[in-house]
């Protein structure tokens, strides 16, 4: 019999990278909990990956982006950060590079709530730490990204 607590939790992010070789990362703190990870969100009910991917890049950047090519599919269980009965599949897409030179350093999400912060940072890919990031499929695809450019 399956355990109806249990559930899966799809997350779909966008890897925007500059002709610097430099990638956008969403530093965030959300109820206290402090994180670093590619920009993007859940899948919610009825939604394409998609429509997603450029759901969430619209309200966070107020930006409306092209995806360039899938890149990575979680290949591993792995459990939630927040709810410790999800099990998450992530996604990653490159995006079109064109959209970089739109967002500055440091710029503020727009869909910030409050007592929270969430803002948007340009790091280099070769000088940037697996480590930097908080989740481990986050390191897992920017590992692949390192030696993609190496």
């Amino acid at each position: 019999m399956k355990d109806a607590s249990k559930r899966f939790n799809v997350r779909v992010y966008g890897l925007l990278i500059n002709q610097d070789d430099e990638i956008l990362l969403s530093s965030e703190v959300r109820k206290g909990f402090a994180f670093t990870k590619f920009p993007g969100g859940g899948l919610q009910w009825g939604e394409g990956i998609i429509d997603c991917l450029k759901r969430e890049w619209q309200e966070e950047l107020a930006l409306s982006i092209e995806v360039k090519q899938h890149f990575y599919t979680t290949e591993i269980f792995q459990r939630s950060a927040f709810r410790e009965d999800d099990q998450l599949i992530s996604l990653y897409y490159k995006l079109q590079p064109d959209l970089a030179a739109q967002i500055s350093n440091g710029q503020i999400a727009e869909d910030v709530e409050e007592g929270d912060t969430h803002v948007f940072e340009w790091k280099s890919i070769s000088k940037l730490k697996v480590e930097e990031l908080t989740f481990p499929i986050d390191r897992k695809v920017l590992a692949m990204l390192k030696e993609e450019l190496a």
